[in-house]
């Protein structure tokens, strides 16, 4: 019995020995629920647009011009075997696109009844969002683009205007783009 003890005092010992130089466990921080989308530039915004709708960031592809379009349709590019129309979304709400072409991308959007490519000044990457930041209401929008805004971030000063691309495929002007 005494072989026992001995092994079971040993054991304590080396138990006690770890508990003394052991770390404690990490200061419990709150979590904060986050909400990411794909942030962009158009006609000096910023936008943010939900992950779940924008399926593709892309570099502008070279497209073939169409005939008896709208002129805020820029044409179709080949794209991995698919044909993808492309918009200029500056000239689909009256004004131009701001930035070089060097800075300008493609956010493709890919619904049931939709596959386009929207060209925008630029694309700031995944962004993240306190979701306790969000804002039923945005700060002045030009009333053009009321529609497609369903809310407000504001982080560091900057405000992100949540972007509806869905809404595209509602809007009776934009799937009609021949020219009347």
């Amino acid at each position: 019995m005494a072989a026992q003890e001995s092994a079971f005092q040993a054991l304590k010992s080396l138990a006690d020995a770890s508990r003394a130089v052991a770390r404690g466990l990490p200061a419990q921080a709150d979590i904060q629920a986050m909400w990411s989308g794909i942030g962009f530039s158009l006609m000096g915004y910023r936008f943010v647009a939900p992950m779940g709708e924008i399926t593709e960031m892309l570099e502008v592809p070279h497209y073939t011009h169409l005939p008896g379009v709208q002129s805020w349709v820029c044409g179709v590019a080949n794209v991995r075997g698919r044909l993808l129309p492309i918009f200029d979304m500056a000239a689909f709400y009256g004004d131009r696109l701001t930035s070089s072409r060097k800075q300008r991308r493609i956010l493709v959007l890919e619904t049931e009844k939709l596959y386009s490519g929207l060209l925008v000044d630029q694309v700031h990457g995944l962004q993240h969002f306190p979701v306790d930041e969000f804002r039923e209401e945005s700060g002045p929008v030009a009333s053009h683009l009321s529609a497609f805004v369903g809310g407000s971030y504001r982080i560091n000063g900057t405000e992100w205007l949540l972007f509806k691309p869905g809404q595209l495929a509602r809007d009776p002007r934009f799937l009609n783009a021949a020219r009347y």
